[in-house]
């Protein structure tokens, strides 16, 4: 048995009436030469479900909450329950497809069976087909995820290979010092993490007994002081990196106090404010979603990065910082100071690898949509991030683990829903979450189908604000996700449109439009 760790079952906690915590992909096929189907996708994903622990493992819960729950293989497994069919309306362009996927992707898991969903797409008027996949944030993050997704997919249309990683090598030159950027999420090696990660033995499934639980409950409740006062210790000196944690009076001071007791004493870059403006898409969210999606070239993002001497997440920050700006600039919104995002970073060990469960942490940082000229604009998000990610390298901690292991999991469970409202309303932490995951550069096929674009679709929540942009690289192009509150965020599709214009803007000279335009379906 295994124990979900507290920041795996924070994504639980976050779960609410209006909030839905799976992260999700989309891809588009082409199905010539293939057999996409219902039974041929049944066909595959049995044959490699034991390939992705998250596909076979179901929650046991805890009587009354009282600790974390546990995975455990699912003795009543059913794909019925998992995978489904559907054809959209008339016409079948891209924006019926986006409707279509955003109620399905408005739907909570159910948390009785594995905590994932897949969803065979068929209409589309040009004669491709999309599936659409969604996993509990629990059981995976991004890294995970698209380790997950490549045990489906195969290197050729005859199924010769399974795809062995789906990341593609960076060029050094994109490689920060002190991590492993991967094309956005950085990883770290060495400790895997907190005390706090799962407990039990990876390899044994099995559901724990009612006292093996209750007595684990026991332990966790009477060491819990001991964890806080630890997880505290460790947090303090990186208070004036914390969300709202430093905007506390003296939180600069009581960091570097921190640092220097605990024989730190290496300098690092002085953070950003971390004061959130106000927006439109910041504040409570209701249960509706909108989607919008669509891809730029690669090949056009790296010109940009290499003729700024920038890197190419670089590029992708100013692109989203330029596409907010102008979509706020609409609405007369635009705040006079930087938009404060988070970026989700993988820290993922080669030992966790086989592992249901999140390994990340965040970056939090400035997003330069106060900056007028593009130019501009790209060069302080380059010296930006560069900042936030030396200072991620040196951190001794991962804050986002700690922050979760503060309260006892019954408490944790009970305020978490209400604490993320309040926070929306009284002082949001962040703006928004802006997340670029790896992908490697060359096709990919599924049940002999050409995948031609695969667009990511992460979770909103109160506290993390009504719109997130994820992005994909993946076979030449980097496709976007963007998923929003139609209650925060208006024009979903405007500000897919805004991304486009963005990297134009960057261009010195334009070879062709390879923006693959989907909004007009």
């Amino acid at each position: 048995m295994r124990q979900l760790s507290a920041l795996d079952t924070q994504f639980l906690n976050a779960e609410s009436a209006t909030t839905a915590a799976h992260v999700a992909g989309l891809a588009i096929l082409d199905p010539a030469g293939g057999r996409l189907d219902r039974q041929a996708l049944a066909d595959l994903l049995l044959e490699r479900l034991h390939l992705s622990p998250a596909l076979s493992l179901r929650l046991v819960q805890v009587p009354l909450g009282l600790d974390r729950p546990y995975w455990a293989h699912d003795p009543d497994f059913d794909l019925d329950r998992h995978l489904f069919e559907l054809t959209l309306p008339a016409p079948g362009g891209m924006r019926e497809l986006a409707d279509a996927v955003a109620e399905i992707h408005a739907r909570r898991l159910d948390r009785a069976h594995p905590l994932w969903e897949m969803h065979l797409i068929h209409g589309l008027a040009d004669g491709t087909v999309a599936v659409y996949t969604k996993v509990h944030h629990a059981a995976i993050d991004g890294v995970s995820g698209a380790e997950t997704l490549a045990t489906l997919l195969d290197l050729a249309p005859g199924r010769p290979d399974l795809l062995e990683t789906p990341t593609s090598p960076e060029t050094p030159d994109d490689v920060p010092d002190g991590a492993d950027e991967r094309h956005g999420e950085a990883g770290t090696d060495g400790d895997a993490g907190s005390d706090e990660a799962g407990r039990g033995d990876v390899g044994d499934t099995g559901a724990p007994s009612l006292l093996e639980m209750l007595s684990g409950a026991a332990v966790q409740a009477a060491t819990q002081p001991v964890r806080t006062l630890r997880s505290m210790i460790r947090m303090a000196g990186e208070l004036d990196a914390i969300p709202l944690a430093a905007r506390v009076p003296g939180a600069r001071l009581i960091a570097e106090a921190a640092r220097v007791a605990g024989g730190d004493l290496e300098p690092r870059p002085e953070p950003p404010s971390l004061a959130v403006p106000r927006t439109p898409f910041n504040g409570p969210i209701s249960a509706e979603r909108r989607l919008a999606f669509g891809s730029v070239s690669y090949k056009d993002v790296r010109n940009v990065a290499k003729a700024n001497d920038v890197r190419v997440n670089d590029v992708i920050m100013a692109v989203c910082a330029s596409a907010l700006r102008s979509w706020l600039l609409e609405r007369d919104a635009l705040p006079e100071e930087p938009l404060i995002v988070a970026v989700p970073v993988a820290v993922r060990t080669a030992a966790a690898s086989a592992r249901a469960g999140n390994q990340i942490s965040a970056l939090v940082t400035t997003l330069p949509t106060q900056v007028a000229g593009a130019r501009e604009r790209l060069r302080v998000a380059g010296e930006t991030m560069s900042a936030a990610k030396r200072r991620f390298a040196m951190a001794r901690t991962r804050w986002l683990d700690e922050l979760c292991t503060l309260l006892p999991a019954p408490v944790a469970g009970l305020v978490t829903p209400a604490a993320f409202r309040l926070a929306s309303v009284a002082c949001p932490p962040i703006n928004l979450i802006i997340s670029n995951v790896p992908g490697p550069q060359f096709p990919l096929f599924l049940c002999g189908g050409r995948v031609l674009s695969y667009y990511p679709m992460s979770v909103l929540s109160d506290v993390s604000g009504g719109v997130n942009i994820t992005c994909l690289s993946y076979d030449g192009m980097i496709d976007f996700g963007i998923v929003a509150c139609p209650e925060r965020m208006d024009d979903v599709w405007g500000l897919l449109g805004h991304l486009r214009t963005a990297l134009d803007d960057l261009l010195d000279d334009r070879v062709g439009d390879e923006f693959r335009d989907v909004a007009e379906g």
